[in-house]
């Protein structure tokens, strides 16, 4: 499933509008309606901000599942808990791909590399 429609389908679960997320992200509301037609590709940071704006994990907007599970984060170590610019450049190109992977073998096979480095990393 691409990002723009994982996005519709749990923004609708939450009968939610577009004008809802415009008024809670402040994103204008024909931003959300492209990348929901696939016509734009969000930035990690702009996910984060409709995730948010959706009480959901962000994982959640990965996630085609039926019934999401919960998958556990690591932990920050050594009191850190921000990514560093580069870590997120890194996330956010993840994140890009990950949305324009069409076939669904591929990505779960992403989210199954996915849990085994965040099992890996706790």
């Amino acid at each position: 499933m691409l990002i723009g429609q994982r996005l519709r389908q749990v923004r609708e679960m939450k009968k939610l509008s577009q004008g809802d997320i415009e008024q809670r992200t402040g994103l204008i509301r024909c931003y959300t309606s492209r990348v929901e037609n696939g016509h734009t590709v969000p930035s990690l940071e702009t996910l984060e901000k409709f995730a948010h704006a959706l009480e959901v994990p962000l994982y959640q907007l990965f996630y085609e599942g039926d019934a999401p599970r919960e998958i556990p984060l690591p932990k920050p170590r050594n009191g850190e808990g921000q990514l560093s610019v580069k870590e997120r450049r890194a996330a956010e190109n993840v994140a890009r791909m990950f949305s324009q992977l069409r076939r669904k073998k591929d990505r779960e096979l992403v989210m199954l590399l996915i849990r085994k480095l965040i099992v890996r990393t706790s």
